[in-house]
């Protein structure tokens, strides 16, 4: 019984206490991240066959560097990442400050509206899209070019098009979610900064310039930060437009497709895995930069 007392009160004193409570995001943490994080590391540096491990130094990086397969695949990341922020930052933030306003209407309507695409399977999106851009007469976009007077076109096949429809996927999907970050962003502004720009004769323009922007500038880097990583990491979006990881000509090939195509399909644990840290890497650099150009790192400081 005593010794029942001394584990209780040890359990709960103010010293013990604290790190029991975090103890289990510890060692999920360690066991969910930190421990494959080693593993593949290890794993770069190896050539991994059924039931053969061998140690090949940096021969994977090596092979890397001259695969221009994985450039493109680098590339087609790159691009689909940039051209989403072009997207899902501006439009959104601009859909949020129209929600935001007085004369908005039924705005939880409109909010379960534009938020319900996220709750969808990205599987189902993607066959639904994939039907609404096949090369068929019928599809959906070929019925839209054939209203304005155009042929059908083979969405899927070009670059140029295959890019338009993942994107056409992307925005549809994610548009809601980041209005609902900017909408609480905005709604965190408090409103009689805008009435004093107001009784000094201040535009529109002027106050979103000069009110809006500061202010929604940590929501800014939050979304822009996400949005980087979602960029470089999609996957099942490519996948199920095209119906597979082999796209024509590789038009819609991306890091983490190439990763699970090495990697899965061929069974080149290895190489995968050093394709895997080449983008943690990238991802890791493209977010420090953009957060030490927008100051973050200098206000932690201070």
């Amino acid at each position: 019984m005593k010794k029942q007392n001394k584990f209780v009160s040890f359990v709960y004193s103010w010293k013990v206490a604290p790190y029991i409570f975090v103890l289990p995001f510890i060692i999920s943490f360690a066991f969910f991240w930190v421990y494959p994080l080693f593993s593949t590391v290890k794993m770069s540096f190896q050539s991994i066959q059924p039931g053969m491990i061998t140690w090949v130094g940096m021969k994977n990086y090596s092979k890397l560097f001259h695969d221009t397969t994985f450039h493109l695949a680098i590339e087609n990341s790159f691009l689909y990442m940039v051209l989403t922020l072009v997207l899902l930052i501006p439009f959104p933030m601009l859909f949020a400050c129209i929600m935001n306003t007085a004369f908005m209407k039924y705005k939880a309507f409109y909010k379960s509206i534009l938020y319900l695409p996220a709750l969808t399977s990205v599987v189902v999106a993607g066959t639904i899209f994939r039907l609404m851009f096949s090369e068929l007469d019928g599809s959906a976009m070929n019925q839209v070019m054939h209203l304005f007077g155009f042929e059908s076109v083979k969405w899927l096949k070009a670059r140029p098009t295959g890019f338009f429809a993942l994107l056409t996927l992307c925005c549809w999907r994610w548009t809601g979610v980041n209005m609902l970050y900017f909408l609480a962003g905005l709604q965190g502004i408090n409103i009689s900064l805008y009435e004093s720009a107001s009784i000094d004769g201040a535009t529109t323009w002027q106050k979103f310039k000069n009110i809006t922007l500061p202010l929604l500038r940590p929501t800014t880097i939050y979304v822009l930060t996400i949005s980087i990583y979602a960029g470089l990491a999609m996957f099942m979006e490519s996948y199920m437009l095209w119906s597979g990881n082999s796209s024509p000509k590789n038009i819609g090939l991306t890091i983490v497709g190439y990763l699970y195509r090495r990697g899965i399909e061929k069974n080149e644990l290895g190489y995968a895995s050093a394709v895997g840290l080449v983008l943690l890497l990238i991802g890791l650099a493209i977010n420090v930069t953009q957060l030490w150009l927008s100051g973050t790192f200098k206000q932690e400081e201070q």
